[in-house]
């Protein structure tokens, strides 16, 4: 389905009215439901970021749970109960601030969640990678949940980088991170399989020709809704026949790509010379 054509004629989006557009959407009661979302693409609304937060918890219900990253730099000790959020957007920020909000633990890659699930979704996770399947991202996944992109494309989406990594994919870049560890506070590496995600907008036409992403507006954004498992099957199949394909073309100009083409090459070294010593 195309994304509509649905004209801004409403200077400000009603709680209600936001609702009905989720509800139109797809988006389940009493599911579990990860959002990335730019506040900017929705707006204006009533209520400001709060009011489409409203919107996304009547949508799914009291025995429903939302999901919102809450990522950090990692250029500081992290404290889930105040560390600020960085690239997340505003809506994201809010949330994590809000009462009964849970948030997850991991340094740079942590999660909020709110509702029955909630504790379950930010259980304590290995440190790499940040969105494996034992992460937040993982949990979601399992849990049979969707995922909502509002105002923002699968270049933000991080359950890419859950099937990137299921699917074991040859690259992977490590970035400094501040832990603390026996009331020290200290950095340490953490691998993940860092890229521009430019490539992972490939999802769009994969879901599309399947019938598994529904499209439309809520409020002024585009948004697009689809199910995290069929988001993972379907990556995991074509990294299968390819797995660089998330990548830019080498020779492309793009750094981070370049990078993680360079650590595929690093990683094969680093095991034909763990394969010598044994």
């Amino acid at each position: 389905m195309a994304l509509s054509k649905e004209r801004k004629t409403i200077v400000e989006w009603s709680t209600t009215q936001l609702l009905a557009q989720l509800q139109r959407l797809g988006v389940r009661t009493g599911g579990v439901l990860l959002v990335h979302t730019s506040f900017r693409a929705v707006a204006p609304t009533e209520e400001g970021p709060l009011g489409l937060i409203r919107a996304l918890r009547a949508a799914l219900g009291p025995t429903g749970t939302l999901v919102m990253p809450t990522m950090t730099s990692g250029e500081t000790v992290f404290d889930p109960k105040s560390t600020p959020t960085d690239g997340m957007g505003i809506t994201a920020e809010l949330f994590w601030r809000q009462p009964g909000v849970r948030r997850s633990t991991h340094p740079g890659g942590s999660f909020a969640a709110e509702g029955p699930l909630a504790a379950l979704i930010c259980r304590p996770q290995p440190l790499s990678p940040p969105h494996g399947v034992d992460s937040p991202v993982g949990h979601v996944h399992d849990m049979d949940g969707q995922v909502l992109l509002l105002g923002v494309t699968h270049s933000e989406n991080t359950t890419l980088h859950l099937a990137e990594a299921i699917a074991r994919v040859p690259y992977s870049v490590s970035h400094p991170c501040v832990v603390e560890s026996d009331g020290a506070a200290h950095t340490v590496m953490i691998a993940e399989t860092d890229h521009c995600c430019t490539g992972f907008r490939r999802l769009d036409t994969w879901l599309r020709e399947r019938g598994l992403q529904a499209e439309g507006k809520v409020g002024n954004a585009d948004a697009r809704l689809c199910n995290a498992r069929d988001v993972v099957a379907v990556a995991v199949a074509h990294l299968a026949s390819d797995p660089l394909i998330f990548l830019c073309a080498a020779g492309a100009g793009c750094e981070e790509c370049d990078a993680a083409r360079d650590s595929v090459a690093s990683l094969w070294q680093a095991d034909e010379k763990a394969s010598s010593l044994k």
